[in-house]
């Protein structure tokens, strides 16, 4: 199909559309975050044991990714996706009707699991326009694909202060079941891009893995810095509720402010596209350790409340913008490295995202049990120090130029 739309719309359109059914999907797992300790006081579990709650989910997206993302290479992506958005619906039925932690755990796999759908979505952004506009179809994608992360924690708080924290999730499987007919409607069937079995194209994924340099590069570092930005969103509701005796809508209204942030991201793309791509993950590296610094140090400032909260809320918004723009940063790059392996470019890089996030909410939730917000602001900067060093000692540093390196024929069997 070339460079022209795959979805019965108009071109201008889009990618605007791919970037909402990010949105749709990847909020689904971010519902929970502000709701942990109103969620924990309902099954009679601790702040701790909550905190695997955002764990469970976590790990269920970095599996489902593993597993149901390198489909988009070989099947009918409106065939998979609409099926995985009905799945993302049920899981969310589960988790509202949740009376045990156990079964909560189970719903927040299953969600996590569905939820991967967003990452069948994504790799087709680039498939839309020129290869030197690349970096600014995948920004404007990725604008939604973070609203949905931030604006999931915003309606999260809002929607519990009306009707409990179960209302949030009947909601959410309420959107997610909409989204299904709009998605049969408005996208055809589409070609595999590659005829290979099920097992072949799980067994690729190792040899890109151990092929690619800088893909690994870009997932070490991205599971890194997201496992930073977990902490944070992961305790933020904690540090809230006790040093300032604030409920879930003002964690959750935290969400809009970084939303701003998520606006940043066509300007990374175009970013990448102009001066490369590790020109935007060093400054995005730099923007989110400056942030990190400037949220532990406020919080010994003897200032009021209301300065506080003016401090965080600026930590907030450049942290967010630090993010995006990374996130921007290390999808140009895996995806300038093979067109007809996009699908699978992007299960390895997201894999090991998810799993520095799986990581990064558990020390968190362990930090915190501690040491408290000290202790996971001493977290956040030793994680975002090793990205670094990463980054400094990579292989984007000796070949900063590096681009299309998958010959056609290693694509299909890899």
């Amino acid at each position: 199909m070339g460079k022209q739309s795959q979805i019965g719309m108009g071109g201008r359109w889009a990618l605007p559309f791919l970037g909402v059914a990010c949105a749709v999907g990847v909020g689904s797992i971010y519902y929970n975050q502000p709701l942990l300790l109103v969620m924990g006081q309902s099954l009679h579990q601790t702040a701790k044991e909550m905190g695997f709650v955002a764990v469970a989910t976590q790990v269920g997206y970095a599996c489902g990714i593993m597993s149901f993302v390198p489909l988009g290479d070989i099947t009918d992506r409106r065939k998979l996706m609409v099926r995985m958005y009905a799945g993302v619906s049920v899981a969310l039925l589960i988790a509202a009707l949740s009376h045990h932690l156990a079964t909560m755990l189970i719903a927040s796999v299953l969600i996590g699991l569905m939820a991967s759908v967003t990452h069948i979505v994504l790799p087709m952004a680039p498939e839309l326009v020129p290869h030197e506009r690349r970096g600014q179809a995948i920004g404007t994608v990725m604008t939604g694909l973070l609203l949905g992360v931030l604006l999931a924690r915003s309606f999260a708080g809002w929607v519990s202060g009306i009707g409990g924290w179960r209302s949030v999730f009947f909601a959410a499987a309420l959107m997610n079941a909409i989204f299904v007919p709009i998605l049969y409607k408005v996208m055809p069937r589409s070609q595999p891009h590659q005829d290979l079995t099920y097992k072949e194209t799980l067994r690729s994924l190792w040899t890109l893995f151990r092929d690619e340099p800088l893909l690994r590069e870009a997932g070490t570092i991205g599971g890194l810095t997201f496992a930073t930005f977990s902490c944070f969103w992961t305790t933020l509701a904690f540090v809230l509720s006790k040093h300032y005796g604030m409920g879930p809508g003002v964690a959750g209204t935290f969400g809009v402010v970084g939303a701003a942030g998520a606006m940043v991201a066509p300007f990374a793309g175009r970013l990448s596209d102009r001066h490369g791509t590790r020109f935007v993950v060093t400054l995005a590296g730099g923007i989110m350790t400056f942030c990190y610094l400037w949220i532990w140090l406020c919080e010994g400032f003897h200032v009021s409340t209301t300065l506080h909260m003016v401090f965080l809320v600026f930590g907030v918004l450049a942290l967010d913008l630090g993010m995006q723009m990374m996130q921007v940063g290390n999808q140009t790059r895996i995806f300038g490295l093979g067109e007809l392996a996009r699908s699978r470019l992007n299960t390895i890089y997201m894999t090991m995202y998810f799993i520095g996030g799986a990581i990064g909410s558990a020390l968190a939730s362990l930090a915190w049990s501690r040491w408290e917000w000290n202790g996971v602001c001493a977290l956040e900067i030793g994680l975002i120090v090793l990205a670094g060093v990463r980054h400094a000692t990579g292989y984007s540093r000796r070949h900063p130029q590096s681009g299309p390196s998958i010959p056609p024929s290693e694509m299909e069997i890899a």
